[in-house]
């Protein structure tokens, strides 16, 4: 039971921010006023992390863990691509470590073969210096999360309007315990099996229900199952983790999954009214650059 009350409060942290996920955006987007005392020990990091409009020009690295870092060297996913286009342009959030780039890049030229998709809707993946953000995840801060929409590409272009303001496609019916079966295909099924089979990737993220479905429909191979893990949110799209590049001993990968395919007791746990309908949790103060591994302040201010 205590290892549901832990799951229950970092999934309240998580996923009352990834509700944000589906705001729109805007496709005249301000830039944000300077701060008045950027070096004021009190600053919130995410005001500072989320001035930053490129990226550090320094050696590609992942530095912290996956809620507490920073990422420098971070490349750009191209907004457009043959096989993907990026969502919510506006949040100049489509950076990230080359390894998740191009991870992503790949597996987009997959998905027709995979699933029958044109490709792949592209969400937040990180700031361009990653660290906290001003809304939204409490992760994707080292630049190895991504968000893929639960939404098959269109077979043309989206307008920037539309990138903006279209929603995704919500696969978990209105009271949480399954999937919406008008929603739900063997292709979402398909496309999260593949994924989580890369051998790069530590972690998927999807709805309970998601979860629920996918042990349902999984069939007698089941390896993959262990990586794909229960969150609140994640009914629109699915998060997906990559571990930390080899040889970059500033990043801190997550402890390996359990063992076992995750379809059992622990899975159950999350459909308890506890879990379905949680309490409000208690803001926690944000985090300041004190809080995060040293070399995130070289990040920020590399020029």
């Amino acid at each position: 039971m205590k290892a549901a009350i832990r799951a229950l409060t970092l999934a309240i942290v998580l996923g009352t921010v990834t509700a944000t996920a589906q705001d729109k955006g805007t496709v005249d987007p301000k830039p944000l006023p300077p701060l008045a005392n950027p070096n004021d020990p009190a600053t919130p990091a995410k005001e500072l992390f989320g001035r930053a409009t490129s990226a550090a020009p320094l050696s590609a690295r992942a530095v912290g863990s996956y809620a507490k870092g920073c990422v420098a060297g971070a490349t750009a996913l191209a907004v457009d691509g043959e096989n993907w286009q990026v969502m919510r342009l506006s949040r100049n959030r489509n950076w990230g470590h080359p390894n998740l780039i191009s991870f992503l890049e790949r597996l987009a030229k997959r998905v027709p073969e995979i699933n029958g998709w044109p490709g792949l809707l592209v969400g937040d993946i990180s700031q361009p210096r990653g660290g906290p953000m001003l809304t939204g995840h409490a992760s994707h801060q080292v630049g190895l999360d991504a968000d893929v929409w639960l939404t098959p590409m269109p077979d043309r272009r989206l307008s920037r309007q539309e990138r903006e303001e279209m929603s995704a496609t919500n696969l978990v019916r209105e009271d949480w315990r399954d999937v919406d079966p008008s929603v739900y295909t063997k292709a979402h099924l398909a496309l999260i099996r593949a994924v989580s089979r890369e051998p790069e990737v530590a972690r998927i993220f999807v709805n309970a229900a998601i979860k629920r479905a996918l042990c349902r429909d999984a069939g007698s191979e089941r390896d993959w199952l262990s990586k794909v893990r229960p969150m609140f949110g994640h009914n629109y799209h699915f998060h997906i983790r990559l571990s930390c590049p080899t040889g970059e001993e500033a990043c801190a990968d997550q402890d390996p999954v359990p063992a076992g395919d995750g379809c059992g007791a622990d899975l159950d746990k999350w459909f308890t009214p506890e879990m379905l309908k949680p309490k409000p949790a208690k803001p926690r103060p944000p985090m300041t650059m004190a809080q995060l591994p040293e070399e995130c302040r070289r990040v920020l201010v590399a020029k």
